[in-house]
């Protein structure tokens, strides 16, 4: 005896006002994913020019170019929340229709290619559209939706170079030739000499050449200032050794190879979090990350987000990174070891590489300046090129941290120093607006430290870099302004780096003087300038006088860097930026150059 058939299920239609309710939901996703796919079409054709611009060694365009897509993205969000609020103006006021946006949006991202970055860009509109301080988690992405791993788009990642079955300089001359760059080579028989030499110092004989032996190289090129960059992996057996080889270019636009980096750490240099965003097309970005990840495993993911142009969801992981961390630590918020800044209030946390700098709210003189200057320099060095010598900084607004991690001499600080910053809202402190930045040790502390343990090539090395440093701002157009020791930080690969930007200037802005003579007994007696000195006015003959107080230190400065206190270097600098040359600043060593001959 058969079973009886069961009942058709009946669904229940939706009612006139619910099904209004879902098709208006589904409009607004579908808007700001629209408002989405345009911002990254842009983004992509930002680096189709500067592969063109590149071509031409039109290097003021690309700088302009790398400036203008740094806006890009906040460009795109304004359009889309106007978008939103000019269709379905309820979207500001009923709250009930996001978990129902973000629902349909979600349904919109399964085939999607870019699909971590569409929903920090949701994020930033629904925050925008909602004007609320805090967002609760079924309204935005406080954590992905969709997963990124294995995500590949209709072109692959990376292409894959097989020397045991073509020879490795037949192999070299294929990877340096697949990129179709319009310029033909100057030499590339010579340059692909250089790298096989390169390869044989980390290869010594005999070098066994396993049967798995590949070359990995990621299919687009990484643009850069006047370079572009090939960034791949060689494979052999179960060892994987990164390299990228920057290619530039000679008077007459032939291509060269120039040097072969080939290790975690000259990469991380390369992609320093105080360098400008690399130019790449990228049809999936989290596949060129994951790919830079195998590369250099230490480098935080939001960091190569940022590396690569997407700097925006590189804010939007390191703030998970951040609330993920302060979830399984235990220690304190605590005001920044150093001396304290006149403009900016540091505090860290000592088990996160990081400072977090929150604008005072009254400076001390000689400070002369307001809150709204201090913004635009930082939004100066965000936009410029860095060259290896600025960290960047991510920006936040409306932060909330628990109050309880705040050790109560920063809380204090923090009420009597940045009032206007900050509100106490139960058990959180919120923060209206601050910059962030990787924790490097302060070059006052360092110098301190490596004189007080006798290591003077450590102090020799520092003070190099610090007026290494120095140079290639000025080079770069930079005139750091306040350029005290404390001011500058080392990295863990003992870069020195400058961090307080809230003095930093056009150097084609700057009058660099020499002192003048004095004109009496008087005016050499004077404890005042018997001169006349003017806003803009520098005198660099001052500088190693005030900038390295201790008189050894000062003298090793001085052996290096004397031209420092020389207006007529800072004056030739000028010279050079106003005819329009651009310095070469490499973000890697002279000596891992190869030559031009032989």
């Amino acid at each position: 005896m058969s079973a009886p058939s069961p009942r058709p299920a009946t669904v229940a239609p939706l009612s006139p006002g619910v099904a209004e309710r879902a098709e208006t939901a589904g409009a607004i996703a579908r808007l700001i994913l629209a408002g989405f796919d345009r911002h990254y079409r842009l983004f992509r054709d930002a680096a189709q020019r500067a592969k063109w611009l590149f071509e031409q060694a039109d290097w003021p365009a690309m700088a302009v170019l790398a400036r203008e897509r740094i806006q890009l993205y906040d460009q795109r969000v304004g359009e889309a929340v106007s978008a939103v609020l000019g269709e379905y103006p309820q979207a500001e006021t009923d709250e009930s229709l996001w978990p129902a946006i973000k629902l349909a949006y979600i349904g919109l991202l399964p085939e999607h290619r870019q699909p971590e970055c569409a929903e920090t860009f949701y994020n930033s509109v629904a925050c925008q559209v909602l004007h609320r301080r805090y967002y609760r988690n079924e309204f935005i992405f406080w954590r992905p939706a969709v997963a990124t791993e294995h995500l590949e788009g209709d072109a692959p990642t990376y292409r894959c170079y097989y020397p045991l079955q073509k020879g490795l300089r037949a192999t070299l001359a294929e990877i340096a030739t697949g990129f179709e760059l319009a310029n033909p080579y100057e030499n590339l028989r010579r340059d692909l000499r250089h790298v096989v030499r390169a390869l044989r110092k980390h290869f010594p004989r005999p070098a066994r050449a396993r049967p798995s032996l590949q070359i990995q190289v990621l299919s687009a090129l990484f643009f850069r200032n006047k370079a572009a960059y090939i960034v791949g992996k060689v494979i052999n057996g179960h060892r994987e050794f990164p390299f990228a080889v920057p290619i530039l270019q000679n008077d007459r636009r032939e291509l060269l190879l120039d040097a072969l980096l080939f290790d975690a750490d000259e990469l991380q240099i390369l992609f320093s979090f105080a360098r400008a965003y690399f130019l790449v097309d990228m049809e999936v970005p989290a596949a060129y990350v994951s790919f830079l990840r195998t590369l250099m495993p230490r480098k935080p993911r939001a960091e190569l987000y940022m590396a690569v142009g997407l700097h925006k969801q590189g804010k939007t992981l390191f703030y998970r990174d951040l609330h993920y961390h302060l979830k399984h630590s235990s220690d304190n918020f605590v005001i920044a070891p150093g001396i304290k800044g006149m403009v900016m209030l540091v505090f860290t946390l000592p088990s996160f590489p990081y400072v977090f700098k929150i604008i005072r709210d009254y400076f001390a003189p000689p400070k002369d300046m307001d809150r709204q200057t201090v913004k635009d320099k930082y939004l100066l060095v965000k936009m410029h090129d860095r060259v290896g010598r600025m960290a960047d900084t991510l920006e936040y607004s409306l932060v909330a941290l628990p109050l309880d991690r705040f050790d109560p001499a920063l809380v204090a600080e923090l009420k009597s120093e940045a009032g206007s910053s900050v509100e106490f809202e139960d058990d959180k402190i919120v923060i209206r607006h601050m910059y962030i930045e990787r924790r490097m040790q302060p070059l006052n502390l360092y110098l301190a430290e490596a004189a007080a343990e006798g290591d003077l090539p450590r102090m020799r090395h520092a003070l190099l870099e610090y007026g290494n440093a120095i140079r290639e701002l000025a080079d770069a157009g930079i005139f750091p302004g306040d350029m005290l020791l404390k001011n500058f930080g080392v990295t863990r690969h003992e870069r020195v780096v400058f961090y307080d930007y809230d003095e930093i200037a056009p150097l084609t802005d700057c009058n660099f003087r020499c002192i003048p003579p004095p004109r009496s007994w008087e005016d050499e007696m004077s404890a005042e300038p018997y001169y006349s000195v003017g806003p803009s006015d520098v005198f660099p003959e001052q500088f190693a006088q005030f900038l390295v107080a201790e008189p050894k230190a000062r003298a090793i400065f001085l052996e290096y860097h004397a031209a420092l206190t020389d207006p007529a270097f800072w004056q030739g600098r000028q010279a050079q930026l106003n005819a329009g040359a651009q310095a070469d600043v490499f973000p890697y060593p002279a000596n891992v150059r190869f030559p031009r001959r032989g």
